[in-house]
């Protein structure tokens, strides 16, 4: 347990010092957690709402931060390239996370042009069922692709690593939380970003 925990502060500790430098960034970070978590509390209410709010809000925000505002130029603070980062990411880099998000917005079409998708949603006669048919496929989406990632970790290193990985997916909101809460109130400070300090040390 000693060794898992300590293998996740590795994890959160790169992720954060290579991916997370500008303010934006940490907002919307802090925005798409705060949505993941109360998806959280909706999947023991509705699943298929909790869904459409994870990856209508909580994804697109997070992901437009790395997309959008996070520097992918040289790393100074690290003394690192966007290549060499994006080759050791542990998780999902952006070349697999534009796979994984083109799927995310073609599959809404394939439902429409599907209804019932070969059986394994329920069939939609109403845009509310339509909404409700893309929230369960989202939902399968979001644990296939946290499944897979997982269990291609075991291959890749061990099964430590992707067990480590999978716990910090999973607890990413709440540390987000955590880490990013004061990130709005620095941004409105006109710090646009984290100073090397936040950076290169724990």
């Amino acid at each position: 347990m000693k060794d898992f925990l300590k293998a996740l502060e590795v994890q959160r500790w790169d992720d954060h010092r290579y991916y997370h430098h500008c303010r934006i960034n940490q907002s919307l970070h802090l925005l798409s957690a705060m949505a993941f978590v109360v998806a959280y509390g909706m999947l023991w209410i509705d699943p298929a709402m909790a869904a459409l709010l994870a990856w209508m809000v909580s994804m697109t925000s997070r992901q437009a931060g790395h997309f959008f505002f996070e520097p992918l130029g040289y790393d100074h603070v690290n003394e690192a390239t966007n290549d060499f980062k994006e080759e050791i990411k542990v998780g999902y880099n952006l070349r697999r996370k534009v796979v994984l998000l083109s799927v995310w917005a073609l599959l809404p079409l394939a439902i429409y042009m599907n209804p019932g998708f070969m059986g394994l949603l329920p069939v939609h006669d109403t845009w509310f069922e339509f909404l409700r048919a893309v929230g369960f496929a989202w939902l399968y989406l979001g644990a296939a692709a946290l499944l897979f990632r997982t269990v291609h970790l075991f291959f890749l290193y061990d099964v430590q690593t992707g067990l480590v990985w999978m716990t910090k997916i999973i607890t990413d909101p709440f540390h987000d939380i955590y880490l990013y809460h004061r990130a709005p109130w620095q941004l409105l400070r006109g710090q646009r970003f984290a100073d090397s300090t936040f950076h290169s040390g724990r």
